[in-house]
Order: structure tokens, then sequence, then C-alpha cells
């Protein structure tokens, strides 16, 4: 498999050289040449086959002979070693949930196989390698964590000052050895901008093999469709044969476009919600068909606090050609405040002893408000992701529930080590962020 810009269909590099990237010299992101479509009687009888499996089916085409098989089998027998239940919540409503890695959160997927193949790559070519991260909150977590310590890899993460919450910024600067944090005195947004520009930077490429571990890069982005193949198994595993219809909280739409890919490999998907909070770029676009990004407003679920996301461009450019049409019959999108947030929470653990975070209360409603539009739930079985356990955000949650999130053991130890903090603040100046970089080596 072969990959090639968005900007520039002709240039095409190998998996290797994508991760390695990151971002194409052009400033675009990869894309595969092509989508693979895997044989019917694997889709229909993936109930009989085990997970170790079924991944390998699904990343060995895109990752061709860039790594050999025996490899790529270890990279994902470390990245999928925890569960991912489905529960029902009630009706055909059920919840996937994504948050039982060593970060709670859905991103220790893509950061743990993005680490297993930087980490074959790095001693292949004997050079050590520079991941260059920006982070709106779990991102910086799972990278930090998936990247601690692997030979030939330094991370920087740069995150935005008071913009993530407590529990995050300590999993990014507690580990200290060879994770660096940067708190940018301004919004994702803008840690996203200086990024890019960095890898744009003549400068900075001449001192830095540098790539990126946002879902901007093909190794933390494809390993995401792993969530919808395994949710379709558990179904299948149900006996259960209604539509499909998949909620997800969406910042920078890379799970929602991993989830695309899924469908287009042959997982029988009937829909996708792409649920927003007030930031809401791609709700508006699905409306008026005009793509404006406003100012960033802070919420309660800041994991998506990202007017401009990154891998939209996939979905439009790539997955459907801008075809809108096309694009209106496979996505919707809605947009709730915080208010409708810490409601849902409420409500849904009044009713159903559920527990929400801020994240995955916006995918609820996104499918509650999906289903009320077409007033027929009854031949869908709807999922909606929990992208972050609640305990990451206990400080958003309903100070009247806060006593019912149950600590997981991985937190527990996590939160009993002794914190090396090792961050440093900038402005959002690229210039300074610029001078700090070649300055430090």
């Amino acid at each position: 498999m072969l990959y090639h810009s968005l900007e520039n269909y002709k240039n095409l590099v190998s998996f290797e050289n994508a991760v390695l990237k990151g971002l194409s010299p052009d400033g675009g992101l990869y894309v595969p040449e092509r989508i693979p479509k895997l044989e019917h009687q694997f889709i229909h009888n993936i109930s009989n086959y085990d997970i170790d499996t079924i991944a390998m089916n699904i990343i060995k085409p895109y990752i061709g002979k860039s790594i050999p098989e025996d490899f790529i089998h270890n990279i994902i027998c470390d990245t999928l070693n925890f569960p991912f239940p489905l529960q029902k919540i009630h009706d055909n409503i059920h919840v996937l949930e994504l948050f039982h890695g060593p970060t709670l959160a859905f991103k220790d997927v893509g950061a743990r196989f993005m680490a297993g193949c930087l980490s074959y790559f790095s001693k292949r070519i004997g050079q050590n390698v520079t991941v260059l991260v920006a982070t709106s909150g779990d991102t910086g977590g799972a990278v930090a964590q998936g990247f601690h310590k692997k030979p030939g890899i330094e991370v920087i993460i740069l995150y935005p000052y008071n913009g993530i919450s407590s529990l995050q910024e300590q999993q990014i600067t507690s580990l200290g050895d060879n994770i660096f944090s940067v708190a940018i005195n301004g919004n994702f947004d803008n840690c996203q901008k200086m990024v890019k520009k960095a890898f744009l930077d003549k400068k900075i490429q001449k001192k830095y093999l540098l790539t990126s571990a946002n879902s901007i890069n093909i190794a933390r982005w494809i390993p995401q469709m792993f969530y919808y193949f395994l949710a379709y198994r558990k179904i299948k595993m149900m006996g259960n044969t209604k539509e499909l219809i998949f909620s997800v909280p969406s910042g920078n739409f890379g799970n929602i476009c991993a989830g695309m890919m899924a469908e287009k490999m042959g997982v029988p998907i009937k829909l996708f919600i792409a649920s927003t909070n007030i930031n809401d770029t791609i709700p508006r676009f699905l409306k008026y068909e005009k793509y404006h990004p406003l100012p960033v407003k802070k919420t309660i679920s800041n994991a998506m606090d990202i007017s401009d996301p990154s891998n939209f461009s996939r979905i439009w450019n790539f997955l459907y050609k801008k075809n809108i049409f096309q694009l209106k019959q496979k996505l919707f999108s809605y947009q709730f405040t915080d208010k409708n947030t810490l409601d849902t929470i409420n409500i849904v653990w009044k009713k159903y002893k559920y527990m929400l975070d801020p994240h995955g209360s916006i995918g609820y409603l996104g499918l509650r408000k999906y289903l009320q539009e077409v007033k027929d739930s009854s031949s869908r079985i709807a999922i909606f992701l929990e992208t972050a356990h609640p305990i990451k955000f206990i400080d958003e949650i309903p100070s009247s529930l806060r006593g019912e999130i149950i600590a997981p053991d991985i937190l527990k130890k996590f939160l009993s080590r002794k914190v090396k903090k090792q961050k440093i603040s900038l402005s959002n100046d690229f210039n300074v962020f610029r001078d700090w970089l070649l300055e430090r080596r």
C-alpha cells in the first residue's frame, strides 16, 4: 500500500515514509491510494475470529512490506491487550466503552500502535525520531504513556495552558525521561498550527527527524478502525441483524473518519453521527454547505474544543470526493451545549445508572436527537462511543454525582507514583516555539 498527500495524488510514499514524515512536504495529510475491501465471508463470519486475527486482517493491507508480519502481530497484541465492552443502556441504544486502556481514553489504541511502528522504524534506520504532537486533552496522555521510555524516540507535546483537565495535564507532565510537555498560551488550534508549521520549517527539519502522533499521522489514525469492527463482532455474537449506526463525539474527526474507512472496508454501517459541542463547524457545514471555522470556545468537553478539524479534509476530499449529496446520506452532525451535556449526565445516571463523561454524553445526545428525528429506532442498533472514563473529568461532573464514580485500579497506581513534572510554558507565537526547539539541541 502506498500513500499520497491530499494535495498531490501523484507523489506516492510507503507506509514507513508516511509514518516517519507525519505530514506531507506540501502540508497535506497522507491518505492511502485505495481502501481495500475485505472479503464478504470474513465480515459475515467475523464473530468466529479472535480480536488479534481481525485486527491483523484490517491493518495488514495498509502496512504492506514495511513491517514484517510477526512484528505487526506483536504490535497488535500489545495494542489490544485490554477490553472493549459493548453495553446496552436502554432500548436499542448501546455504548462502546473505549476507556479501559492505560490512560483511560480511546486514544490509547492509536498511540500504542504507532509507538510500536516507530520503534521498529527507528531501529531499522538507526536514527532517533522526535514525535511532535498537539493535544486537546487525551491524545497527550495516550502518546506520553505509549512512547514512554521507547528507545530511539523522544516526544514533545504541545497543549493549551489551562485548556485541559488537571488529570490530563498530570498524565502529560509526570513521566519525564523522553517525554517533554509544552503549555501554550492559546487554544488547541494554535497548538496544531504550530505543529504543522514546524513540519514545514527547513531549519527544524535539518535538526530533527520529526513526525507527529496526532491523528494526522496515519499510524495513529488508521488503527481506530478496530473499534468499529470489534463493535460489529459483538453485535454479531448477540445474533443481531438490525441496521447499525454510530454516534461519535467529534473534535478533530480522526475517530469518525476511521469509522467511515471501516464502513468502506466492509462493516455494514448505515450512517454516522458526528456529535460536537458548541464548536460546531461541521454541523454548520452540513446545514449551509460552507466551511467556516469560528474562534474556539472553551467547554467542559475540552477534547472537542476544535474549530478547524484536520481529519475532516480526509472525509471531504478523500472519502467523499467533495460530493455533498453523498456525504449527507452517510453523515449527520449536531451540536450541544454544556447545559445539554450536564443535564444528560444527570438523567442517564438517574434513569439507567450509567455514568457518562462529558464527551460520551454528547455522543449519547447525538444518537437521541437523530432517533427522535427519524421517529423509528426499532429497526436500528444505535451505538455511541464513550471515549474517556468519567473520572478523567470529575471536576466537570455534577457535584452530586461525583461520589458515584469509582476510580479504576490503573488510575490509583498512576496517582501513587512520584511526580517528575517536566514542562515549560510558551506563548502561541510560532517563532518563540521554533527558537526553543532549535536551541534545545
